[in-house]
């Protein structure tokens, strides 16, 4: 694939859902995904095949996502999360924010691994990390997240029980 039309068409999905788990905020999306392709357009002649268009434009997303984050604070906003949350979090009232609160590395892990479904030795690839790092990534991130599920929980269910007296 050489053609940069047929890499977008492709990918565009891939690329749009990467970084919103990877924190970019929704109004950001956009501006971001065409920032990744306008990059990846770049540097095509420089990809070498030793991983898949996807692997490739995904380091690309996490860098991307990364100055993102990194320069909010000079455009005044607040990175947030308001995306597949859901699909992780047990069934709560306000079910946002809890994968915000990750470190970013950890989270680019989990989402990885608990949403997309990539291996440990796939996602040590595509960050360029150690194996081992990457568990230790996963390890965290998971505990994490299983705690402020638990609060969210008992908050759940104290609140439950005080409407009901």
């Amino acid at each position: 694939m050489t053609n940069p039309r047929d890499l977008y068409t492709v990918h565009v999905d891939f690329v749009w859902r990467s970084l919103r788990r990877l924190g970019v905020p929704e109004s950001d999306v956009a501006d971001s995904a065409q920032e990744v392709f306008l990059v990846a357009f770049r540097r095509m002649e420089e990809f070498e095949g030793r991983a898949k268009w996807s692997t490739w434009l995904y380091r690309i997303c996490l860098r991307v996502a990364a100055d993102r984050r990194r320069l909010a604070h000079v455009r005044r906003e607040i990175p947030h999360e308001d995306g597949d949350l859901e699909l992780l979090l047990p069934p709560v009232r306000d079910q946002r924010a809890e994968l915000e609160v990750l470190d970013f590395e950890q989270r680019a892990v989990f989402t990885r691994f608990e949403l997309e479904g990539f291996t440990g030795p796939e996602i040590a690839e595509l960050v360029e990390v150690p194996l081992a790092t990457i568990y230790s990534r996963l390890r965290l991130a998971r505990a994490d997240f299983a705690q402020r599920a638990r609060r969210i929980r008992a908050r759940e269910l104290r609140s439950s029980h005080e409407v009901s007296r």
